[in-house]
C-alpha cells in the first residue's frame, strides 16, 4: 500500500471513530442540556446526530473510493481534497461556536477535523 493510501484510510479511521464519538453519546449530550423544550430538544439531537452521520459519510466515502480506484487515481484525489474542505469547513464552524464553550471535546474537534483534513490533503498530493 502506497503512503498516500495509508494516510487517506488513517483520516477516513480518525473521522469514523469521531463521528461515532457523536451519534453513541447523543441521549447522554442531550440530557446534559438540562430542561429544555420538547422542540429544542428533538432539534439538538437530530443536528448532533447528523454531524456524526457526516463523519462517518466522510469515512467511508474515502475508503470505498480508495480501496476501488486507489490512492493515487484522480477520482480519489478530488475526493480526497473536498472531503478535507468539508471537515475545515466544520472545524471553522466548530472554533467559532463549540470551542468557545468550557466543553472540552468541543474545544478538540477543531483538530480532530483539521488533522483528517491535512492527512486528506498530503494524501492527494503524494
Amino acid at each position: 500500500m502506497s503512503a498516500s493510501g495509508v494516510l487517506a484510510y488513517l483520516a477516513a479511521i480518525t473521522v469514523i471513530g469521531w463521528g461515532l464519538m457523536h451519534v453513541i453519546p447523543t441521549r447522554a449530550v442531550a440530557d446534559s442540556f438540562g430542561e429544555i423544550s420538547l422542540d429544542n430538544r428533538r432539534i439538538l439531537v437530530m443536528e448532533w446526530i447528523a454531524e456524526g452521520i457526516t463523519h462517518i459519510f466522510i469515512g467511508v466515502l474515502v475508503i470505498i473510493v480508495t480501496a476501488i480506484e486507489g490512492s493515487g487515481s484522480s477520482a480519489s484525489q478530488l475526493v480526497y481534497r473536498l472531503a478535507a474542505a468539508v471537515l475545515i469547513l466544520l472545524a471553522a464552524l466548530t472554533s467559532v461556536t463549540g470551542a468557545r464553550t468550557p466543553v472540552i471535546w468541543f474545544r478538540v474537534c477543531p483538530f480532530v477535523l483539521g488533522g483528517a483534513a491535512i492527512l486528506l490533503l498530503v494524501a492527494s498530493a503524494v
